[in-house]
């Protein structure tokens, strides 16, 4: 007998692959850009043939009936015809994963649930909980409410208490409007940063509850909905509010979108956005088109930029974006936000701030165009 074992991966992010074949995990904590790939791939090998999608898509409908059943299986006639391929890339021996630090789309929720044929949970939190205080519930899969278990990160745990609170700034008001800031109590929460008694204050109340800078709202079903963060929300100069994270959770689904950015100004009435092209799918699309170049002279070709915001308007009409929400125009870079270049945290959460200053002189010059 033998109990759990940790195994870390090499350290290569293109080696991710090969590290889960060879470790071969029963559970795993993953970030949304792993599923979307993953969606992104399988939906992306079977475009262009009548066949292998109508194969597919009859696949992933006899799978969801046995998940509104609350059957998880890897067994079935669809799992060895199709979705075995896809399993084994994850090593096959999947039993379950949760998803956090960034929105994931309820459709690549429910075809990730489907194709790998885990329990697959999406949860909130923030190292100050010590990290989840709410998450899904195991088997929350309901055929009559498909709004109200998908997109959700489950209700509160039970150690954590939720509330949702005025925003006055922004002129949130949570019994009024739905949506307020996320605020958690309970034996979870820190008690403070330490030697920061300021800090501290900023975050913890008096009464304990811990204000989290999240924008939030319950679905019908008591649980928690993200909308962002609260210092990210901000307005257009014809004064609608925007959640740039929400946008983008949407624009990443697409497979030409490795990586994408979503900025405004309040002085401005569009929105702008950086992309990363996802480099296989841009060299593949640039071959059929009679394109040369490097991944870099493709990003710069103004015919790369035309095609994503093709994509980009497929992906905000599908999604049912307003048209205030949908960028406008792009910048395409090759250089993806990493760690290494202080535009990603350690949790892979976009540093806002930094790819703004980095990247200021482009912005603005797009934006000259609308002047």
């Amino acid at each position: 007998m033998e109990g759990g074992k940790v195994g870390f991966y090499s350290g290569d992010i293109k080696k991710l692959n090969e590290d889960m074949q060879a470790l071969r995990p029963t559970c795993a904590a993953v970030v949304p850009r792993l599923l979307n790939r993953i969606n992104d791939t399988v939906h992306g090998k079977v475009k262009g043939s009548w066949l292998k999608q109508t194969i597919l898509n009859v696949g992933v409908w006899f799978k969801e009936r046995d998940l509104y059943n609350r059957v998880i299986t890897k067994s079935t006639f669809w799992d060895r015809l199709i979705f075995k391929k896809v399993q084994a890339q994850m090593g096959g021996q999947m039993r379950f994963m949760i998803v956090g630090s960034a929105p994931l789309s309820p459709s690549v929720m429910r075809f990730c649930r489907v194709a790998l044929g885990c329990s697959l949970m999406e949860g909130y939190g923030q190292t100050e909980c010590v990290a989840p205080c709410s998450i899904n519930i195991h088997g929350d899969i309901n055929p009559d409410d498909m709004e109200g278990t998908s997109g959700h990160v489950g209700p509160p745990i039970p150690c954590s208490v939720i509330k949702l609170c005025d925003v006055p700034e922004m002129n949130l008001v949570p019994e009024r409007d739905g949506l307020g800031e996320i605020c958690v109590k309970g034996t979870n929460i820190f008690i403070g940063y330490f030697k920061e008694p300021e800090k501290t204050r900023e975050v913890l109340d008096d009464e304990g509850w811990l204000h989290t800078g999240d924008i939030g709202r319950w679905s019908r079903n008591g649980c928690l909905r993200i909308v962002d963060r609260k210092k990210h929300i901000f307005k257009l100069s014809q004064g609608e509010y925007i959640a740039p994270e929400k946008i983008e959770s949407v624009y990443v689904k697409n497979a030409c979108v490795n990586q994408i950015y979503v900025y405004g100004d309040s002085l401005k009435s569009v929105l702008i956005g950086i992309v990363v092209p996802e480099e296989t799918v841009l060299q593949r699309w640039a071959s059929g088109e009679g394109i040369e170049g490097t991944f870099a002279q493709l990003c710069s070709n103004p015919k790369t930029k035309e095609m994503l915001m093709k994509e980009l308007g497929k992906e905000a009409k599908a999604a049912g974006l307003h048209s205030f929400e949908q960028v406008k125009d792009l910048l395409v870079i090759p250089e993806p936000f990493s760690i290494e270049n202080d535009m990603l945290t350690p949790t892979l959460k976009t540093k806002r701030n930094v790819i703004k200053k980095n990247f200021q002189k482009q912005l603005d010059d797009l934006y000259s165009k609308f002047d």
